[in-house]
C-alpha cells in the first residue's frame, strides 16, 4: 500500500478524497432543501463504505451551502466526524457588485481568522484537520499568514495546513515565516491536464515555451514532504463517459484506450484514469468531485488496479497527442 507524504506528520488519510463542491445544491442562492442533505448523505456514506475517508471542501463551494450541507449530515450523525478527515478552503472573495468590487483574493489575518470561524460554523464542528490557502493572493504577507495559522493552531481550530494551485517559489516564501510544516499542496493534475508531466519532459526543449506548470514544484513537493493532491483528476469525465462529439482526436484515442484498459483490467474507466495519476512515484492523492454513489464506488476501484510502466506510457503519450521527444 502507498504511503501518501501526509502520513509522515501524522494524518493517516485515504488515498482518494472525496471532493464537496457539488453539494449544496448547486451555485445558486437557493435554500438547502431535503433532497440536498438525502444527497450528500449518500455521497458521504458511500465514500466512508469504500474506505474514502478525507473530505475536500472550500468556504465558497455552492456558496457555502455545501459547507452547510455537509454540517447538517453531520449533525444527523455525530458519530461520522470520527472517521473523517476534514479539509476546507479559503482566501477567495466573491464580488461586491454594490461597492464595484471585483472577485478577489485574500489572505489578511483578519480574512483568514473570519473565514475559518465561518466555514466551522456551516460544519458544525471545532476543528477542521487541514486547512488551505485556495489560491495565491499577490497582497500575501507570509509573516501576517503565519500570526493567523500560529493563533488557529493554538486555539485548536485547525490542527495541519497548506496551500492549493501555488508554485515552490511561492511555497517557500510562505513557508520562511511558518513554524508548521505545510503539508498539502492542491493542484490541477490528471491525464488531461499533464503540464506538470511536459515541464520534466521538456528541458531543453522548445516546446517547454508553451508550458504554463511552474517548473520544480512537482520535486520540490516530493522533496520536502508536501502531499499533492490532484483536483480535476477525473478531467470532467473526458474519458469515462462524457460527450467526446467536439472532442480532439487525441482525446477521443485516450478514451477509446482507457476503455479498453478497463475491460482487460475488469474495472471501471474512472478507475484507469485514477490508477494512472496514482501509478506516479509522488505518490498524487486524487480528488474525486463526484457526488453520484455509482461513480464514488467506480472510483474507489482504482485502489486495487496498478498498470504496468508500458500502459502508463500508453495513456500518457495518447492524452499528449504527439510522440516523446
Amino acid at each position: 500500500m502507498t504511503v501518501l507524504p501526509i502520513h509522515n506528520h501524522g494524518l493517516e488519510a485515504s488515498r482518494l478524497i472525496l471532493g464537496c463542491m457539488g453539494l449544496g445544491g448547486g451555485w445558486t442562492r437557493d435554500p438547502i432543501e431535503s433532497a440536498h442533505v438525502k444527497q450528500a448523505q449518500e455521497a458521504v456514506e458511500t465514500a466512508l463504505d469504500r474506505g474514502i475517508h478525507m473530505f475536500d471542501h472550500a468556504d465558497i463551494y455552492a456558496f457555502g451551502k455545501a459547507e452547510t450541507v455537509f454540517g447538517q449530515v453531520l449533525q444527523q450523525n455525530p458519530a461520522l466526524r470520527e472517521r473523517m478527515i476534514i479539509q476546507s478552503k479559503l482566501g477567495i472573495r466573491f464580488p461586491d457588485e454594490a461597492k464595484g468590487i471585483p472577485a478577489r483574493y485574500d489572505f489578511s489575518k483578519e480574512y483568514i481568522l473570519e473565514s475559518v470561524d465561518g466555514i466551522l460554523s456551516r460544519l458544525g464542528i471545532d476543528y477542521l484537520d487541514v486547512l488551505l490557502l485556495h489560491r495565491p493572493d499577490a497582497l500575501m504577507d507570509a509573516r501576517e499568514v503565519a500570526e493567523a495559522f500560529h493563533q488557529l493552531k493554538a486555539s485548536g481550530k485547525a490542527r495541519y495546513f497548506g496551500v492549493s494551485n501555488m508554485s515552490a517559489g511561492q511555497i517557500r516564501l510562505l513557508q520562511s515565516q511558518l513554524s508548521e510544516k505545510l503539508v498539502v499542496n492542491q493542484l490541477e493534475l490528471s491525464l488531461n491536464k499533464i503540464g506538470w508531466l511536459e515541464t520534466g519532459i521538456h528541458v531543453n526543449q522548445d516546446a517547454a515555451r508553451n508550458n504554463i506548470f511552474p517548473e520544480g514544484t512537482l520535486e520540490y513537493c516530493q522533496m520536502e514532504n508536501i502531499q499533492l493532491q490532484a483536483w480535476g483528476s477525473l478531467a470532467k469525465g473526458l474519458y469515462s463517459g462524457a460527450s467526446l462529439q467536439d472532442a480532439s482526436d487525441n482525446v477521443k484515442g485516450t478514451a477509446s484506450l482507457v476503455e479498453r484498459l478497463a475491460e482487460e483490467k475488469q474495472t471501471s474507466r474512472e478507475a484507469i484514469v485514477l490508477a494512472w495519476l496514482m501509478k506516479h512515484p509522488a505518490a498524487i492523492q486524487p480528488v474525486i468531485g463526484t457526488t453520484d454513489p455509482s461513480r464514488i464506488q467506480a472510483c474507489a476501484e482504482a485502489e486495487n488496479i496498478e498498470l504496468s510502466r508500458d500502459e502508463w506510457y500508453s495513456l500518457y503519450v495518447s492524452s499528449r497527442g504527439v510522440s516523446l521527444p
